[in-house]
């Protein structure tokens, strides 16, 4: 199993807002324009970038969808208690 991934995300607040972006997204738009416009994490600043994690650096949820989820496919509305993530995994090693 991966130690260390690389991902990038979009944090909103509900998930009808996560789903819209979500559409967005399968449409074409930029990842990193619309983590800069609408999430609600820090890192949204950096266009979603979370940078390379370790495994057990995410919460639950984002962790699981970050280390067993599809790389470089959108995943989510993910659920966590800081609200509603759509997750894109670059690369793991």
């Amino acid at each position: 199993m991966a130690k260390r991934a690389c991902a990038v995300h979009i944090l909103v607040d509900t998930q009808a807002e996560c789903e819209a972006l979500k559409l967005k997204l399968s449409k074409g738009a930029d990842f990193h324009q619309l983590a800069k416009k609408h999430s609600t994490c820090p890192s949204g600043k950096r266009g979603g970038d979370l940078g390379e994690v370790k495994k057990g650096d995410l919460v639950g949820s984002v962790d699981k969808a970050v280390f067993s989820g599809p790389e470089l496919a959108i995943q989510g509305p993910i659920k966590s208690r800081f609200g509603y993530h759509l997750i894109k995994v670059l690369y793991r090693n």
